[in-house]
């Protein structure tokens, strides 16, 4: 192998390997959640995920929340495949989850399937990020009914490892 051959290939593995260290692994996030579910009161709370990314494209998220007012509450929990995108210090996700809603007030309490369909965008492009906003559309399927017609609103920080 001549000396050329050797520079390109030493070059090519350097390379790699620091774009390897600048892909985070798991993204983890936090803090303020707002919902409304059909018919139901003004819920505020908190909100929660953590994001195993396999590749700077595609991930699993794991999510769990939970909100209060009205006189009750609601928690959620899901996971499903996360896909993003990177333009400069912007990182725009669109993810489909899965799992269920644990809903009702104090002793009176169901859970339910829920579909959460949504995303947003984050902004900083090192290991400390802000999610400037998550939206999602909430389906749940509770004692046979199907409610399309919830939401919920997310802001907060987000960790990078």
């Amino acid at each position: 192998m001549n000396l050329r051959s050797t520079i390109v290939l030493g070059l090519t593995l350097l390379v790699g390997a620091c774009a390897a260290q600048s892909q985070q692994k798991v993204d983890v996030f936090g803090v303020y959640q707002y919902a409304r579910p059909d018919g139901g009161p003004n819920l505020n709370g908190w909100n929660t995920a953590v994001t195993g990314n396999l590749n700077k494209h595609f991930g699993i998220t794991a999510d769990l929340s939970g909100t209060y007012g009205g006189g009750g509450s609601m928690y959620t929990f899901a996971i499903g495949p996360q896909v993003s995108g990177k333009a400069s210090a912007v990182k725009p996700f669109a993810h489909a989850l899965f799992g269920g809603v644990r809903l009702g007030p104090s002793g009176f309490t169901t859970t339910a399937f829920a579909v959460l369909v949504g995303g947003g965008f984050d902004i900083g492009s090192g290991r400390l990020a802000w999610r400037a906003v998550q939206a999602d559309w909430m389906i749940t399927h509770v004692a046979g009914f199907t409610d399309k017609n919830n939401v919920r609103v997310s802001t907060g920080l987000v960790f990078r490892f």
